[in-house]
């Protein structure tokens, strides 16, 4: 049988919350791994991190936003409708256990998988602070579910619409300054704000983790795709991440590997719309 959707929610604006009935992935989940599925046969392979999973349920949970073609023929699906196909879990679980004092930061949709690394930490026993941060106040999610697992919770928005005006690193470093002290500090989001987070902690000799969203297509280390330098040497994001120490990732080169495809991107999200408006009138 077909992964199958059986819950759906809208979140924020082009954001989704998938729950999927897949049993095998459930049973063996583990915070920090990711699945890929595919649509349809024609369909993109997307790689996703698993937010939630249920082994009694047999369900798994993933938040998505719709971004290109691919994420928002993803949305349109509603409960009962099947995933083509979906693999996982897939990727090395993160390491949860007692720090002492952690961070935990995310940004947008992200915010998801951020919490989900929060909820496990504060599980073993960690005092976590959890920063999360959007463009605007409708693109927090997971808010007040932070809130009830962190110890603090600070809010940042670029507009300053919700909480701080600005970003995540300028509140972390703000705490370091003043003299806070972290065991860990994890960060997941965009390239930029995993890389502006290392450059923060990085003075501070502060153990910095950041999950790499690196572009994949088989997710088990054989196209090469997902290629990333870390420490001068080559890692593959799929099999030897997706997290690795923030100080040693080659962010520059990160950046302009996920940035590669934009051209092909938009001109496949183009086509789609172009498709959807023609077919709306028909």
């Amino acid at each position: 049988m077909k992964p199958r959707i059986t819950l759906k929610k809208t979140l924020a604006p082009d954001v989704k919350f998938f729950k999927i009935k897949a049993p095998s992935i459930a049973r063996r989940a583990k915070s920090g791994q990711f699945v890929i599925l595919r649509v349809d046969e024609a369909g993109e392979r997307i790689p996703m991190t698993l937010v939630d999973w249920d082994d009694k349920e047999g369900t798994i949970t993933l938040v998505f936003k719709e971004v290109g073609a691919s994420t928002k023929k993803l949305g349109t699906l509603e409960v009962g409708d099947e995933i083509h196909d979906l693999v996982g879990p897939l990727g090395n679980p993160g390491e949860i256990k007692l720090y002492g004092k952690v961070c935990v930061i995310g940004r947008g949709v992200a915010i998801a998988a951020a919490y989900e690394r929060a909820k496990k930490l504060k599980e073993v026993g960690n005092h976590v602070t959890a920063i999360i941060s959007a463009r605007r106040a409708e693109l927090l999610i997971y808010q007040e579910s932070m809130k009830e697992i962190s110890d603090r919770l600070y809010v940042a928005t670029d507009d300053g619409s919700e909480g701080q005006k600005g970003f995540a690193n300028e509140i972390l470093k703000s705490l370091l300054e003043s003299g806070e002290k972290f065991d860990l500090v994890y960060g997941v989001g965009a390239a930029t704000l995993m890389r502006t987070v290392a450059e923060v902690t990085k003075p501070f000799n502060v153990k910095t983790i950041v999950s790499l969203n690196a572009l994949m297509i088989d997710g088990t280390g054989l196209c090469g795709c997902c290629r990333v330098t870390v420490g001068g040497k080559t890692k593959f994001a799929c099999v030897d991440g997706p997290e690795f120490d923030a100080h040693l990732v080659d962010f520059d080169e990160f950046r302009a590997k996920i940035h590669m495809y934009d051209p092909e991107q938009r001109e496949a999200l183009e086509l789609y719309e172009r498709d959807k408006d023609a077919e709306a009138r028909s």
